[in-house]
């Protein structure tokens, strides 16, 4: 009814590149990961500094954006954007990174 596994591969590289759009524009996010081994489950970035990575964390959760928190061995941010998460909770996401880079950027 959702379309099969071909829908699911379509709709999950649009979440990935609703995130990867703005890293790769940014000055001020840096994707973690080589363009060429990119996740599309897995979206990882840095900020310039630890306090604004903790600021940034800190911020997502006020505004409904959880689970953030990159893995300790690489810490940073990670977006977790497997199956059951809509495409709307990735443009909240995006959203709100365009607007924390507008004013801590």
């Amino acid at each position: 009814d959702q379309g099969g596994t071909a829908a699911m591969a379509i709709r999950n590289e649009e979440k990935a590149q609703t995130l990867y759009r703005i890293l790769d524009s940014s000055s001020f996010y840096r994707g973690t990961a080589h363009p060429d081994h990119r996740s599309r489950m897995n979206v990882t970035w840095v900020l310039p500094t630890e306090e604004l990575n903790a600021l940034f964390l800190k911020e997502a959760l006020a505004n409904g954006l959880y689970a953030l928190k990159g893995p300790k061995v690489v810490g940073g941010i990670r977006a977790s954007i497997y199956n059951a998460v809509p495409l709307k909770a990735c443009q909240k996401l995006a959203e709100f990174m365009r607007e924390f880079e507008r004013t801590r950027g």
